[in-house]
Parts: C-alpha cells; sequence; structure tokens
C-alpha cells in the first residue's frame, strides 16, 4: 500500500512537471517556432534537473511532438468545444470564426496563433513533427469545410454554395486578422475580418438564417 501511494505521488509530480514544461514550450514556440524548444533550455528556464525533463520526453523531437499535441488541445478547447452543442448551421460557421479570432486577439498563445507561427517553420521539411502540425491544420481547415456543409444541408446557405470555397476564404480571412496582429501590430485585422466573415456568410446564406 506505502509502495502504492509513493508511485502515484511519483506519477502525479510527473505530469505536474510535464504541464509546466508544456505550458512554457507552447508560449516559446508560438513565438520563436519549435526549432527554439531544447531540454536543456526549458529545463534551465524554469529551474527542472535537464535529466528529468529528458525522463519525460527522451528527445528533442518528442518535445516538439508533444507541443504541438499540447497545443492542439488548447486551440480545441478554445474554440472547438464552444460550439459542440450548437446546432448545425450558419451560427455555427460564425461561433467558430469568431472563436477563432478571440482566441489570436486575446493572446493564448503569446506570439498570436500556434499553428500559423510553426507552419511556415516547417513547411518544406520531412517528418514527424511537419505531419503533426500539417494534421493539426488540415483538421481545423476541415472543420470549417464540414460546418459549411452542414449549414447547407440545413438549408441555411444556398444550394449551390461551393462549401470548400467557402471555407478557404474564411481561414484565410482569419489568418490574415492573425499575421497583421502579430507581424505588423495591427488590431484593426481583426475587425475587418470579423466583418468579412460575415459578408461572405450573408452573400450565401438564403432568406431568413441570421447572419
Amino acid at each position: 500500500m506505502v509502495e502504492a501511494v509513493h508511485s502515484d505521488g511519483r506519477v502525479e509530480r510527473g505530469n505536474a512537471t510535464r504541464r509546466l514544461v508544456l505550458r512554457r514550450t507552447m508560449e516559446v514556440a508560438s513565438v520563436e517556432g519549435l526549432g527554439g524548444l531544447s531540454i536543456g533550455r526549458i529545463a534551465g528556464e524554469l529551474g527542472l534537473s535537464k535529466s528529468g525533463v529528458f525522463a519525460l520526453f527522451g528527445s528533442k523531437e518528442e518535445l516538439q511532438l508533444a507541443t504541438v499535441r499540447a497545443a492542439r488541445s488548447v486551440f480545441v478547447k478554445a474554440i472547438v468545444q464552444p460550439v459542440l452543442e450548437m446546432p448545425e448551421g450558419v451560427a455555427r460557421v460564425l461561433r467558430l470564426c469568431d472563436g477563432y479570432l478571440e482566441y489570436s486577439r486575446g493572446r493564448v498563445f503569446p506570439g498570436g496563433c500556434f499553428f500559423l507561427a510553426v507552419a511556415t517553420e516547417f513547411a518544406a521539411r520531412e517528418g514527424a513533427v511537419r505531419d503533426a502540425v500539417a494534421l493539426a491544420r488540415q483538421e481545423w481547415d476541415q472543420l470549417i469545410t464540414d460546418a459549411l456543409t452542414a449549414a447547407r444541408a440545413a438549408g441555411e446557405l444556398r444550394a449551390d454554395t461551393d462549401a470548400a470555397q467557402l471555407g478557404f476564404e474564411l481561414v484565410a480571412l482569419l489568418d490574415m486578422a492573425n499575421t497583421t496582429s502579430a507581424l505588423l501590430g495591427d488590431e484593426t485585422g481583426y475587425e475587418r475580418a470579423a466583418a468579412a466573415v460575415r459578408g461572405r456568410l450573408r452573400a450565401a446564406a438564403v432568406t431568413g438564417a441570421g447572419v
């Protein structure tokens, strides 16, 4: 029994350290990219032993992959979970877009959107980290397209609406708002993007859809 208690305590301490490390690696990567991560650096910044952090992650690549997974969980919690109980339709699409703008503007990550920050870094590379970043991006793009497809099926968008094309345009607007804020310090992009998203949805919506 005593052994089990000690074991549980070690596991909990390990989990707490892992959460602490990943909070810091997400912050760093959103500003400097995943290439700015190293076990030695993060251990030093957090006052942890390098061997202890290494025991949790094992390699720089695994630290990067764990950071991507953690950032994806934060993204889902901030943007996706709030719409899960909403009925399918234009309002759900709009809430996803607004949620992204709030996530970026509110600096959930100090560098803005984590995935935009690391996408360019890994766009021309190969490997497991690049694949994880690309998959997260594909999931987001597909989520918007699927929400538009469902809104069309619900009769809230015109039957001739190209959901993939409209989704591409909406995501491009969201990306641009994040980039103009993070790179140029221009916060007006958020209002412009919000207005443009509503304009595009309004143009595709049937009468009474309430955009």
